[in-house]
Order: structure tokens, then sequence, then C-alpha cells
């Protein structure tokens, strides 16, 4: 009887335990789940955006043992008439202002600092752009023309079987995909929980089933798109797509501090949106990309692909190039754009780089983005003086 006894009490031992693990489990499970739904809350958005490490799993993109790239300070300049109301009015949270490669300006907002690794939203897809031209370059992909289930074969049957790499650089997939981020059931928000739930973003593009359009026939912007592209780098390389951008991009810019990059369940970068750097480090790499690929005498991303990445060739006129935005009145210039207004902005003619951090929840509102770009160009204009 006391052998059965302790074999009794050894199982509910057992039980209690396992319990006690599964709901350890579904607690982080539900933290993550409740952090996306009060993600961009006016109470928490600025400072979830300096610690998304917190709220999502991450991986790390070491810098390496090298030195910080030198960003030297350059003959200050003033911000233009009307800079202090927009930044109060779009939640700026940081601007660093480059004039040939010096720091002319910067200055930081609503308790952040320069420390402060700030998310990248979109501004990410221009990294992969970047990325994915060194992957071109060294021929392990043989056409922009060619299928994408030819390097990423998950995804034949689904709305992306037929779409060229070309037309997915250019958000032209044709596939279905709902961008709002103020409706909770859009395709964006649904990622997101994929994402917050330990999801698989591979899976998720895989799941894509509906077309708008036919591949080519017209741009619309569509996130997953550039999750996609990181599969074709994968396919075509074998490597991991933040491997290859940390071993690529980021150890030779010598940043100032590690990055890192938000993750699916399964270890995934989430490329389309998910880097966490510095303000510096943001505008060291749209310095780079100013200078035409070169850091420090090294190349590191071919010069005629951010020539052809960054000039519009979206079908319909629209201002897109390969992940890379073109602004109107702007002439040779382009920028990294991601939501809530987060901007890398490269003027080669005057040149100037301007990196922006923000937390702005009224980033949809009608004029918003032009506003956000002509107060960019002003910017430009000071510092080109």
């Amino acid at each position: 009887m006391k052998r059965i006894l302790r074999i009794v009490l050894r199982a509910l031992l057992v039980l209690v335990l396992v319990l006690a693990v599964l709901a350890f489990w579904k607690r982080a499970e539900i933290v993550r789940l409740m952090a996306v739904n009060s993600l961009f809350s006016a109470e928490k958005i600025v400072g979830n955006f300096s610690h998304m490490d917190r709220l999502f799993w991450t991986r790390a993109l070491p810098r390496g043992d090298g030195p910080v790239s030198p960003l030297p300070e350059g003959a200050p300049i003033a911000l233009p008439e009307g800079a202090d109301g927009w930044i109060r009015d779009r939640s700026v949270t940081a601007i660093v202002v480059l004039k040939g490669g010096r720091i002319v300006h910067e200055s930081y907002y609503l308790g952040t600092g320069p420390e402060d690794l700030r998310i990248s939203w979109s501004v990410a897809k221009s990294f992969l752009s970047a990325l994915f031209g060194t992957v071109v370059a060294e021929g392990k992909i043989a056409s922009l023309d060619d299928p994408v289930t030819q390097y990423a074969p998950l995804l034949k049957g689904s709305a992306y079987d037929g779409a060229t790499i070309r037309q997915v650089l250019n958000m032209a997939s044709g596939v279905a995909f709902n961008e709002d981020y103020l409706d909770f059931n859009s395709d964006i928000n649904r990622m997101g929980r994929v994402l917050a739930l330990g999801g698989s973003m591979d899976g998720f593009a895989a799941g894509m089933k509906d077309r708008a359009a036919e591949p080519g026939a017209r741009w619309h912007y569509v996130s997953i798109d550039t999750h996609v592209l990181g599969m074709v780098i994968a396919g075509a390389t074998g490597r991991d797509p933040a491997d290859l951008l940390d071993e690529r991009i980021i150890k030779p810019l010598g940043l100032e501090a590690e990055p890192y990059y938000l993750t699916d369940g399964e270890g995934t970068a989430f490329v389309l949106g998910g880097l966490n750097l510095r303000t510096r480090d943001y505008a060291r790499f749209g310095q780079m990309i100013l200078q035409g690929g070169q850091w420090q005498g090294q190349p590191l991303v071919p010069a005629d692909w951010i020539a052809a990445s960054t000039r519009p060739s979206a079908p319909g006129g629209a201002l897109y190039g390969y992940q890379w935005w073109i602004p109107e009145n702007g002439p040779g210039d382009f920028m990294a754009h991601g939501i809530y207004g987060q901007y890398i902005y490269v003027s080669p003619r005057r040149g100037v780089v301007i990196a922006v951090n923000s937390a702005d929840r009224g980033f949809e509102e009608p004029g918003v983005d032009e506003a956000n770009v002509a107060m960019l160009q002003a910017i430009a204009d000071r510092a080109a003086r």
C-alpha cells in the first residue's frame, strides 16, 4: 500500500511540474500577445520602441571586436524654422544629420538617448536590399527574373508561385495583403501575432494564397514580400540572411553597439522590420550607401546595385526601387522609411544623410508623409549650406 502511495505521489509531483512548465510557457505566450496589443499605446510606445528585446524573441548581430568607425563632428547646424513643432507633433525621438560623413546635428527627445537601440520597422527592408545586392554580385542568383520559387520551393502553390525576384523587390508581387496597421484583423497585424506567439514567418508567407493582381501588373506595398526575399537569400546561399548581414555589413561598418533582430519562434529573423540599432548607426549605414557601398576603403555593397536599387523601377510609375523609396521633388535623393516615423534620408547631391527615429501614432494621417519629407529636405538644405 505504501509503495502504491509513493508511486501516486510521485506521479502527482510530475504532473504538478508539467503543469507548472505549461503555465510558465502559456504565461510567456500571453505576455507577448499582450505586448503586441499594447505595443503602440500612447503611454508605452516610446519605451517599447527602445526595448523591443523585452517583448519579443530576438537574436543578436555581433558587431565584432573591431574599433568603432569614427563619425567626427562637423560645423553644427540649427534645424530649420518649424522643426520644433514638427518634432513635437510627430513624436520624434532622435535626429542625426551627417554632412560629408561628419555629424552636424544630433538631438534626442521624449526621454531617449544616444544609447537607445531603436526599432527600425521597414527601414530594415533597405538593409536587406543592400545584402541582396551582395548575393547577386557573387552569382548565387542567376537572374532577377528567376521565379522566387526556384530558390524558395516552400512557396510553390502559394500566391507567390509565378512571381519573379524583381517583382518582389519592387513590391509588385500581386499578393493580396492588407497593410492597415489600425485594423486588428489585417494581414500585417495577423503577421505580428504570428511573430509574438512564436509561429513561423516562412509558414505565414507560404500560407498567402490570394492575389490582388497578376505578378508585375501593379505596385502594391506588401511587407511580407521582404520576408520572401530573405527566403530567396537563404535558398540561394544556404546561409541564414541574418548571419550574412552581420558578416557582410554589420561587422565591417564598425557600429557603436551590437544590434539585434526580432525573430519568430524558429529563430528566423524578422528581416522586413525587426532591426534595432542606435540612431548614429542607422546614419553610418546611410553614409555607406551614399558612398556607393564603400566604407573606410572597403567595398561592402556593389555600387551598381545601389544605383539600380535607389531609382524608380516599380510598375505604374511608383516612386519605389528595390526596397528603397524615392521622394518627390528631390532629384537623386532616396530614403529608407518605416512606420511610426523612421527614416534614413540620403541626398548624394548635397552629401547629406539624415537618420530619424520617432514614435508617431499619427503617422497614417493625411499629409504626414509629405510633411515629413519636406522637413527632411529642409534639414538637408540647411546642412548643405
